[in-house]
C-alpha cells in the first residue's frame, strides 16, 4: 500500500520523466492567458473604425456617409463608432455576431459590393438585413448609448416629442423610426 502511495506522489510530482505537475500547471496557465490576451485583442481590434473601413467596399461607401453623420461629428463631441451600432456588448451575442461576420469576408472575397455600382445595386438588400437584426434585437445597440429615461423631451421639437412618445406607447424600437440615422437611407418598399 505504501508504495502505490509514493507512486501516485512521485506521479503526482512529475507526471512525466522530464516536466512536474507545477511546470505543466504553470505553462497552461501561461499559454491561457497569451492565447486570451491574443483573442481578445484580435476581438477588439476587429471593431475599430480602422478595421472597419480598411476594405474599400465600406470605406469608399458606408463609411464616408457615417463620417458626415451626427453619430461622427455632432455638438456633444461624442462619437458612435461601427461597432457601437452594428456589434452588441454582450460577449455571447459579439462572438455569435463576429462568427456571422464571415458572409461579409466570403463576399468581399467574391466581389459581390465591389464597386460603387455593385454595392448600390445591394444597397437596399443589406440595409433590410441590418435593420431586421436591429429590430430583433430591439435595437439594443443603439439603446446602449440611447434611453427613453434620460432623453429631456422638453429640449426637443415639438414633433420630436409627439413622435418619441408615440414610438415609446407603441413599443417600436429606434430602429423602426431611424433607418437612416448614420447611412444614406435605400428607398423601401412599405
Amino acid at each position: 500500500m505504501g508504495d502505490t502511495i509514493r507512486r501516485l506522489w512521485n506521479w503526482r510530482a512529475s507526471p512525466t520523466a522530464r516536466w512536474g505537475l507545477g511546470t505543466i500547471f504553470a505553462a497552461g496557465g501561461i499559454a491561457g492567458v497569451i492565447l486570451w490576451g491574443s483573442f481578445a485583442t484580435v476581438l477588439e481590434y476587429t471593431n475599430t473604425p480602422k478595421f472597419c473601413i480598411s476594405c474599400h467596399e465600406m470605406g469608399d461607401n458606408v463609411g464616408m456617409e457615417w463620417m458626415q453623420s451626427a453619430h461622427y461629428k455632432n455638438a456633444s463631441g461624442v462619437r458612435a463608432v461601427c461597432a457601437d451600432c452594428h456589434v452588441p456588448k454582450n460577449l455571447a451575442a459579439k462572438l455569435w455576431r463576429k462568427t456571422l461576420a464571415v458572409n461579409d469576408i466570403y463576399h468581399h472575397l467574391l466581389g459581390t459590393i465591389d464597386t460603387p455600382k455593385k454595392f448600390e445595386a445591394k444597397r437596399a438588400e443589406l440595409a433590410e438585413h441590418v435593420w431586421a437584426r436591429m429590430k430583433a434585437s430591439d435595437s439594443r445597440e443603439c439603446r446602449s448609448c440611447h434611453s427613453y429615461d434620460a432623453m429631456d423631451f422638453h429640449k426637443q421639437t415639438a414633433r420630436a416629442q409627439e413622435k418619441m412618445k408615440e414610438g415609446l406607447e407603441e413599443g417600436k424600437t429606434c430602429i423602426e423610426c431611424h433607418p437612416g440615422v448614420a447611412h444614406k437611407r435605400p428607398p423601401r418598399d412599405d
